[in-house]
């Protein structure tokens, strides 16, 4: 082969077709866009989880509270928020606290510590005896209480959210820890 045919074809060689290029670019792109669907369900499970785990950071404070104090302590369910207070504040509604607050000088101040529920999330609770969530609603709240023994209520708490994921927890009465955890995250 001669000198001058051997530039023109290396010359050919050194390059990437159109095609080629054309094909890198759609599995790039389709790389991409896998990652990103990735990314969106991981972030509503990640918001999911997180919520739980607030969850279950206040009952295991409200047990630890109702042991060291030797006085029932509770966990509200509100609708966008829930907190931790002394039981004797939980039977109290949440309106009027304030004004029996300042009728009894010893009365406590209410929430010690509280969690705010994300707009997008519909809070569900399901008591011991049933096998239904019931959704918290403003006039329908629901309170958990932890007695100075330890122990509590077996408790279930839903989270749903507007796009149909979901993620349930149902609490063990002995340790107020996460005992089982169902979802359904698309």
């Amino acid at each position: 082969m001669t000198s001058a045919a051997r530039r023109t074809s290396d010359r050919r060689r050194g390059g990437f077709t159109l095609l080629e290029i054309i094909i890198v670019l759609a599995l790039a792109m389709m790389v991409i866009g896998g990652a990103l669907a990735g990314l969106y369900i991981n972030r509503d499970e990640g918001r999911l989880n997180n919520a739980t785990v607030e969850i279950e950071a206040l009952a295991k404070r409200a047990r630890t509270m109702a042991s060291l104090q030797q006085r029932p302590y509770a966990l509200e369910f509100l609708p966008k928020q829930v907190n931790l207070l002394p039981y004797a504040d939980a039977l109290i509604e949440p309106d009027e606290r304030d004004a029996f607050a300042e009728d009894d000088p010893e009365a406590s101040s209410g929430a010690t510590e509280s969690y705010q529920i994300d707009d997008d999330f519909l809070l569900l609770v399901r008591r011991w005896a049933t096998g239904q969530w019931d959704p918290v609603e403003r006039n329908d709240r629901q309170v958990w209480r932890f007695d100075p023994q330890g122990i509590c209520e077996p408790l279930g708490v839903r989270f749903e959210m507007e796009n149909g994921n979901w993620i349930a927890i149902l609490f063990n009465p002995l340790t107020a820890a996460i005992a089982e955890t169902e979802s359904d995250i698309k």
